[in-house]
């Protein structure tokens, strides 16, 4: 993307070691050409020093609600009315409860509630403290409000935990804050995607899966939602959070999933198909757990419908991408595949190999079309989702 940026961003920083990051973003956005000017809560001042944003923004640091050295112009009606976008990078678990509850005891609180400009806020903390309840339902009702959340991330963290919870890096908050004022390559559609596997029920207590993590799905709905699409995410049983800024649906079995689909494939303008869909399901599941015998059981099986089919051939079908995981010749399988189903992609993978596919944070896929193809290298699976959505964008404005 081009760094080009004359706009005016207001960065606030809270207390938490990411600090340290939000120099980097100051010089990225100065760099880009944007007026920067940084608020600091008084916990910030004990993990950065003012005077280093100051260094690199080259203006003054805010820190004070009743600052008498303030400019009269810029007090902190002036200076909310001033910034295009506010962003808070880092923003901790504290500054985002309170600003949750309306809050306005320190000058960057007294400026999000003073902003009539939209507010982004990139979380930073413990993963123990992301994953809590309250602080999750936090984060949900300031997205429904419409406040941007912008991660977190997930990794190694300064108290040695890994997890969710770390700030995106500056780069990252970067592109987001350019994709901000530059219109999305999806912006106005709406994109439903299903993640994950289903579990096809043999009793109450056992079922039949596969080892999908949702992992792809996920990221991919994040990044469809960066390129400014309206996302829906059908989502299997997983163990990872969904993006704050997607729309979730959550299912269990195959046929939820696909009465989920099919009620609002119609009114999408793109399907991607990422979920593991189980292919068979028990015929008759045991209403009471099945007791262990010294001889074997035969259970019945029967196939599952195949959901990304029916929406192809819907009258009016959206753009449709699936996926194929494959095992051995992973091109000649998706060829076949994409002309069977009647996709417009596929993106093929091979999985039971290290860092590629279930389970793996890191995915290496080939996205094939009618008429072309493209690699996508291994990388992590987030940066892959980007490249995906962004190939894909190109495929679906050229063929609208």
């Amino acid at each position: 993307m081009e760094l080009t940026l004359k706009k005016n961003i207001l960065l606030g920083v809270t207390g938490g070691i990411a600090a340290y990051k939000s120099a980097e973003l100051i010089r990225l956005l100065v760099k880009a050409g944007a007026e920067v000017r940084v608020v600091m809560t008084p916990s910030a001042r004990e993990f950065v020093q003012p005077m280093t944003y100051q260094a690199l923004s080259g203006h003054r640091v805010y820190t004070e609600i009743f600052d008498a050295e303030a400019d009269s112009a810029m007090d902190h009606i002036e200076l909310a009315r001033w910034a295009d976008l506010v962003v808070i990078a880092p923003a901790s678990a504290n500054f985002i409860a309170k600003l949750r509850d309306g809050y306005a005891d320190n000058l960057l609180l007294t400026l999000c509630l003073a902003s009539q400009q939209p507010v982004a806020i990139a979380p930073a903390m413990n993963q123990q403290m992301y994953a809590k309840e309250a602080t999750l339902e936090n984060i949900r009702e300031l997205g429904i409000r419409g406040i941007k959340v912008w991660g977190p991330a997930e990794g190694d963290q300064a108290c040695g935990d890994v997890g969710p919870g770390r700030m995106l890096e500056p780069d990252g908050l970067l592109e987001l804050i350019l994709g901000y004022f530059s219109p999305g390559k999806l912006a106005g559609k709406q994109v439903l995607i299903t993640a994950g596997p289903t579990h096809e029920a043999i009793d109450p207590v056992r079922y039949i899966s596969n080892r999908s993590s949702g992992k792809m799905g996920y990221a991919l709905a994040q990044a469809a939602s960066e390129a400014g699409a309206e996302v829906t995410l059908v989502s299997g049983p997983v163990s990872i959070l969904p993006p704050t800024s997607v729309r979730c649906v959550s299912v269990i079995s195959a046929l939820e999933m696909r009465d989920v689909v099919i009620e609002r494939a119609p009114k999408a303008d793109i399907f991607i198909a990422c979920a593991a869909v189980s292919d068979y399901r028990v015929t008759n599941p045991a209403t009471q757990k099945i007791k262990k015998k010294d001889t074997g059981i035969q259970l019945q099986l029967v196939p599952n419908p195949d959901i990304v089919s029916e929406v192809t051939e819907l009258d009016n079908k959206p753009f449709t991408l699936g996926f194929a995981a494959e095992t051995e010749d992973v091109e000649r399988h998706a060829r076949e595949k994409l002309t069977r189903k009647n996709l417009d992609m596929i993106a093929a993978n091979r999985v039971g190999v290290e860092q590629s596919g279930f389970e793996s944070d890191t995915n290496e896929l080939i996205v094939l079309w009618p008429k072309g193809q493209q690699l996508l290298a291994l990388k992590e699976k987030y940066e892959i989702a980007k490249q995906l959505i962004d190939l894909l964008a190109d495929r679906y404005n050229a063929v609208e």
